[in-house]
């Protein structure tokens, strides 16, 4: 199973949030919205391949997110 982090940036109204509660992957980037640190630019969101040991800690960033622009998702 692989897992992978989604993140629609460009809907990201920059409250800092997932970068609060997971700085080891999140953190806020020079223009102020949250960046998913070592994410690839796939056509209109961010990903990255991510191990199990760091769903949970993602799957938090996701639920605090006020407007569910970070998904943990499962292939």
């Amino acid at each position: 199973v692989e897992r992978k982090v989604v993140h629609f940036k460009k809907d990201c109204i920059s409250c800092g949030a997932c970068a609060a509660i997971n700085p080891e992957f999140w953190e806020m980037d020079a223009e102020g919205l949250a960046h998913l640190k070592g994410s690839t630019e796939v056509k209109d969101h961010w990903e990255l391949k991510i191990p199990e040991k760091d769903r949970e800690s993602n799957q938090e960033a996701a639920d605090v997110c006020p407007v569910n622009i970070i998904h943990v998702k499962e292939d």
